[in-house]
């Protein structure tokens, strides 16, 4: 396939967004069986779009992309590029060896999705040539811009993260091991207009120090079940209202971790259950993850309450 040059609109669209709103990363809806539930994902992602996000990222960790396959896979971002209609940039996830993510990325692009998210390749370890490589077999392969995203096994040095800043169509970095000695270096040796963003797990947690290096812009995985207070803390982040923001920290956010790190994989079951108290069609998680105990349950639901009390919302 042709390449073609960088696509600056979409990463013009996509650094004006970051700048307004958090990141959303929708949840795929499933019916009790396990089967895709398309009418109840396009309506949880119409509700989405009510709330204000800075770009929809469907099909990607929070959306269980390792559980999909290829034509469910086509019908989750159909549906997200319809519903956003052009109004912000949807990306789409992309994975594994690289030849199954070019499979990937031309089923988003004949979608028309705006840009990709590279997720860490599956399984095994590999030496910094074989990550730029990666990068560039998929870049190859398709007319969307990328962006990488480390995390896991997947960690760029400063020599990498200038190799694939070169290639053409990588526009970014989604960061998720928060090292950030590593990530100021990082964010140095980029181009002035390289895009970076706070993927870390419950990304609001380490948004000041995140921001403090340079990259103010974040994932929100409290954006798929609670926009309320997701962007209660935007703002309050992006007004330096430190106060409103310690007590969200303090009263929701330490605590929603806590009650994560419970569980492997309560990092996707426990914001599907939240969104599913909400009473948004979203469905039950596919194996290997579980959904959360009755217990767990429990405290979610009460923890759930007080954080929508704490901006003033219903829950």
């Amino acid at each position: 396939m042709t390449r073609v040059s960088l696509d600056t609109d979409t990463a013009r669209r996509l650094r004006d967004g970051m700048a307004h709103g958090v990141l959303s990363f929708p949840l795929t809806s499933f019916h009790e069986d396990g089967s895709l539930d398309p009418d109840g994902f396009r309506a949880y992602v119409a509700d989405r779009l009510t709330t204000a996000p800075g770009a929809l990222f469907p099909a990607c960790g929070t959306g269980e992309f390792f559980s999909l396959d290829e034509d469910e896979y086509r019908q989750v971002v159909s549906i997200a590029v319809e519903e956003a209609g052009g109004r912000v940039p949807v990306v789409a996830g992309t994975g594994y060896g690289w030849a199954q993510a070019v499979r990937f990325a031309r089923i988003a692009e004949e979608a028309g999705a705006d840009a990709l998210l590279v997720l860490p390749h599956y399984l095994i370890a590999a030496p910094q040539d074989g990550l730029v490589a990666q990068l560039e077999r998929i870049a190859a392969g398709t007319r969307l811009p990328l962006i990488a995203y480390q995390r896991g096994q997947v960690a760029f040095t400063v020599d990498s993260l200038r190799r694939i800043a070169a290639l053409p169509g990588v526009i970014g970095l989604k960061d998720g091991h928060s090292d950030l000695d590593r990530l100021q270096r990082l964010t140095l040796a980029a181009p002035e207009d390289f895009l970076f963003f706070n993927g870390a797990l419950t990304a609001e947690v380490q948004a000041r120090a995140y921001a403090a290096v340079g990259v103010p812009a974040y994932s929100s995985a409290v954006h798929a079940f609670a926009p309320e207070i997701a962007n209660a803390f935007f703002a309050a982040l992006a007004a330096g209202d430190h106060g409103t923001v310690d007590k969200l920290l303090r009263d929701f956010y330490v605590p929603f971790v806590e009650l994560r790190d419970r569980v492997p994989g309560y990092s996707v079951a426990l914001v599907k259950e939240a969104a599913r108290l909400r009473g948004h069609p979203v469905g039950p998680v596919r194996a290997p993850l579980t959904d959360p105990s009755a217990a767990d349950l429990a405290d979610l639901r009460t923890l759930l309450t007080a954080g929508l009390d704490l901006v003033g919302a219903a829950p």
